[in-house]
């Protein structure tokens, strides 16, 4: 342990105890079935299928999996004794309790109550690492003294210390609130689920019996528990500031919240932020906010402790030293140890350390050029494929190592460059395993019923999952819905599912920890990817609680070696400011603080510009500025007026834009468009407020052009004119769709093909909002669901802030038209259906089956038993299976659920309706 200015840091590592059992910490064969079977309470694969006795063979049902492959056999070149898939009881990895009695969070020294203490062991946090005991006591993080900037490998428990700080901050201190802020909507739902059972029953500080006295009535009586909420892009949460004590948000959420608290001065009832993934700070797409909502927390008056954490922070000192001296500590700790790999040419090579990976790629590609070179000695090696699928050794090494884990009953994640090759390598992957009939019957039911989860969801079940689940594999990637993903995660970490094929953009979106994690290729499309990502996807090896080893394997091929050694080489890259010359985020940054009223003078934005990150990173006098030509150019846009005395305030276009929670840039183009539409808006379609909130962010996808013009020409007189109003041309749709090409040279032709994308994305919101499935626009307008599902609840949050800019402008009968439109865009249902589309799972195709089968209120739902609700719930599913008897049973029983719930939920609904009436007739 090294101590450094104000941080500290954890070298402790696993290398020691590496060093005693390196006979343990090796690969291997893979078990026999006999000793597999030793491994109680886990899902498990049949190997040996000469006895199948025991195992379910459902006859009454074909076998409906993609034909077989013959993957190819991995052998070791020296027999290295024990398996790496053999049960590692005997390595002790990190103190227990008794060696050190602060590692039980019920040490004094925490001051944590037993309830919390009691819920952690519910989830199963029975003990902390010693670098976590020593980061929350040393920093003076936990008695709220200090910001904290910490970062640990993935899987080394960086979670759990903001936890503990976060929990604590709430606990013990009447009023105050916590900020969790995290990069990705379902990291959001899972925290918030999770912080949701850690909390529960606890019961904070009581507030002073002075401010009892002040409460004029008791609103609830729960309000002294720990209230959990979630705010992300398209939730329906209408849980308040004032409501909750935990906000779970993302980025641009809680910059937003802390925008509206700063606002109306409820600011000071925050006191901790917590920033996961602090290394997007760089991200110019939308981590920057990060830094703008910690530099407004700096610059209040009232000390707000904020801690940040990474796996990949590359200048912790830095970043502390931004965050008002913050303490800074380094772990480097993981409990699951890790066997790295470079695979190339059939030929699996050790790579224990950076140095040595570096080391082995690079002989081997000097030794691909120069074959008189001397090759590295391979640990392994695998046999090349027979079947013609597998002919490229890439792929053989990819199945051949998949098959292999799932074969022992291990979870491996193999991420790929892209969607396509995700569900190709899928594919690939579930032919050489045993089929279904092979399965044991517990394992076969468990996939079965997640098959007939998938069916029940609106979208109904994919094509080709419903071939590769039986299987036990499964594809992951943001063309999936929501409700697949979380199936298919869920299945997989209860090993149900033995391999997830993923897109490496999801590696840090997803919480799916495997025993091997293999990479196909070190690329992200074409581009090579990022030391900082391919630390993530890495980091996902290594299963705490369920494994004693991970493994990773980078499947590389000829033409990428040179550049995958540079790669393992490469230091991560050092954060920095956003807010730098020529990219945008400064304007951004300035508007918001004079929008709030944080800053106000030329002293003041000096002042928090002293604040940020970027005043660490560039010259000073190019700093002043830069400042300088951004408030004037705010002035110049009619953002900002300067008022006698060099004083500044937001004008009403630039409080629209801030409250709306959009760029600058983004806000001028909504203001144009929303103008040209004031000037002449056409009321007797629904096309000129669909494209109105439309996101702007869909302005930078890709059109299908014969499709554009195969919807343009199906459009009716009133849309044509919407059309012609938003400056569109037939003639120019005609023309892309023959093959012509778009110029985006110019600042103007950067708008107009803006405009193009925008209606093209306003064409597919008109059909969600006419009741037509996801699964359906997806196939009409040829784009995976889960982007179309994307669509509508970004849709749904941009909607939201539309409505906002256009009260800030004072444009109320606008506000009124996109309100109701709003309503429909999330009810994805035409007006009449909209009070029956507030009833849990009723939206979209199943509200009108609803209505059409003489349920067309919400009273009539409430008062129809589960058994009349049961049949329409049935006329709405997207697809009928031919299902065997035994799962058509368990298929209804699924769907009775679903309609016990819109049951409830319909009653519920009436209950508070009848109840509002009564009030407003007292």
């Amino acid at each position: 342990m090294i101590n450094r200015n104000s941080g500290v840091y954890h070298t402790t590592s696993v290398d020691v105890a590496k060093s005693k059992h390196r006979t343990l910490i090796v690969s291997g064969q893979k078990r026999s079935y006999g000793d597999f079977q030793e491994r109680q309470g886990e899902a498990h694969v049949l190997v040996n299928t000469t006895n199948l006795t025991d195992f379910h063979r459902p006859t009454e049902q074909q076998d409906n999996s993609f034909p077989r492959l013959e993957a190819g056999q991995i052998q070791d070149v020296i027999d290295r004794g024990q398996s790496v898939y053999s049960q590692r009881r005997d390595l002790a990895l990190t103190p227990t309790v008794t060696c050190n009695p602060l590692l039980d969070l019920s040490h004094p020294a925490y001051g944590l109550p037993k309830q919390l203490i009691d819920n952690f062991a519910s989830v199963g946090i029975k003990s902390i690492y010693p670098w976590q005991s020593e980061c929350l006591l040393k920093s003076g993080a936990l008695r709220g003294e200090k910001n904290l900037v910490y970062t640990a490998p993935t899987g080394g428990g960086k979670s759990l210390v903001a936890d503990v700080l976060m929990l604590k901050k709430v606990i013990d201190t009447p009023g105050k609130k916590a900020m969790l802020v995290l990069p990705y909507v379902a990291l959001v739902q899972e925290k918030m689920r999770w912080l949701r059972k850690v909390v529960e029953g606890i019961v904070k500080t009581p507030a002073s019996p002075l401010l009892r006295e002040q409460r004029p009535w008791r609103k609830r009586g729960d309000e002294d528990l720990i209230k959990v909420a979630g705010f992300f892009g398209g939730s329906k949460s209408k849980v308040t500031w004032e409501d909750m004590d935990i906000a779970v948000c993302t980025i641009e959420k809680a910059n937003s919240l802390v925008n509206i608290a700063i606002d109306d001065l409820s600011i000071g009832t925050l006191g901790v932020v917590v920033m996961d993934e602090m290394h997007m700070i760089d991200d110019e797409s939308r981590g920057y906010i990060l830094e703008l909502m910690a530099t407004k927390l700096l610059s209040l008056e009232q000390w707000v402790q904020i801690i940040g954490m990474s796996a990949t922070l590359n200048n912790a000192e830095l970043l502390a030293r931004w965050l008002d001296n913050a303490k800074f500590y380094v772990s480097r700790y993981r409990p699951v140890p890790v066997e790295e790999h470079l695979v190339f040419d059939n030929a699996v090579y050790p790579a224990s350390s950076t140095s040595r990976f570096y080391k082995t790629a690079t002989q081997l590609n000097t030794q691909s050029r120069n074959p008189s070179q001397s090759k590295p000695e391979p640990a392994r090696l695998i046999t090349q494929s027979r079947s013609k699928e597998l002919s490229s050794t890439l792929i053989n090494a990819v199945v051949a190592l998949s098959n292999e884990t799932a074969r022992a009953g291990y979870g491996a994640l193999v991420f790929c460059s892209s969607r396509a090759g995700c569900e190709k390598d899928a594919i690939m992957i579930s032919q050489v395993l045993p089929r279904a009939r092979e399965i044991d019957s517990c394992t076969a039911e468990k996939r079965r019923d997640l098959l007939n989860d998938l069916r029940s969801t609106t979208t109904g079940l994919d094509p080709i999952l419903e071939k590769i689940i039986p299987i036990g594999v499964a594809f992951h990637h943001a063309g999936l819905t929501t409700e697949e993903r979380d199936a298919i995660a869920v299945a997989y970490d209860q090993g149900v599912i033995n391999v997830i094929v993923a897109t490496c953009s999801l590696a840090a979106g997803i919480n799916l920890p495997a025993r091997r994690v293999i990479l196909h290729g070190a690329r992200m499309g074409a581009e090579l990817v990022g030391p900082s990502m391919l630390r993530q996807m890495r980091g996902r090896a290594g299963r705490k609680g369920k494994d004693e080893v991970g493994e990773t394997y980078l499947c590389c091929q000829k033409s990428d070696l040179e550049a995958v050694a540079e790669l393992m080489e490469a230091d991560i890259p050092s954060v920095e400011s956003c807010l730098l010359p020529g990219k945008r985020g400064i304007k951004r940054a300035l508007l918001e603080v004079i929008a709030t009223r944080l800053a106000t003078s030329n002293d003041s934005i000096d002042d928090y510009v002293r604040r940020t990150l970027l005043y660490y990173s560039i010259d000073r006098n190019e700093l002043a500025q830069m400042v300088l030509s951004t408030v004037q150019e705010l002035k110049e846009t009619g953002l900002i007026d300067e008022i006698i005395g060099s004083e500044y305030s937001a004008t009403p276009l630039g409080q629209a834009i801030v409250t709306s929670s959009l760029t600058p840039e983004d806000g001028l183009f909504v203001h144009r468009e929303l103008r040209k539409a004031m000037g002449a808006f056409v009321m007797d379609g629904e096309m000129h407020v669909l494209y109105s909130f439309t996101p702007v962010q869909a302005a930078h996808g890709d059109i299908n052009w014969q499709i554009f013009r195969k919807e343009v020409d199906c459009l009716d007189e009133s849309n044509l004119r919407v059309l012609e109003f938003v400056g569109l041309k037939p003639l120019i749709i005609n023309k892309m769709a023959q093959g012509g090409s778009m110029k985006e040279s110019t600042a103007q032709e950067i708008e107009i093909a803006r405009i193009y994308r925008r209606f093209y994305t306003a064409l597919q919101l008109r059909d969600l909002c006419n009741e037509m499935p996801v699964h359906a626009v997806a196939r009409k307008y040829d784009i995976p669901r889960g982007t179309v599902q994307t669509l509508a609840q970004t849709c749904q949050g941009f909607a939201a802030g539309m409505i906002k800019f256009c009260e800030r402008m004072n444009w109320g009968a606008l506000a009124a038209v996109l309100d109701h439109f709003s309503d429909r865009l999330k009810a994805g249902a035409k007006s009449d259906l909209l009070a029956l589309a507030k009833v849990t799972y009723i939206k979209s195709r199943t509200a009108r089956i609803f209505w059409e089968n003489g349920f067309k209120s919400v009273a009539a739902v409430a008062a129809a038993d589960v058994k009349d609700i049961l049949p329409v719930l049935l006329l709405a599913q997207p697809r009928k299976p031919r299902l065997n008897p035994e799962e058509e049973e368990k298929y209804i029983s699924k769907l009775k659920v679903k309609a016990e719930i819109i049951s409830k939920s319909a009653n519920y609904i009436w209950e508070k309706e009848m109840q509002a009436e009564l009030d407003e007739e007292e």
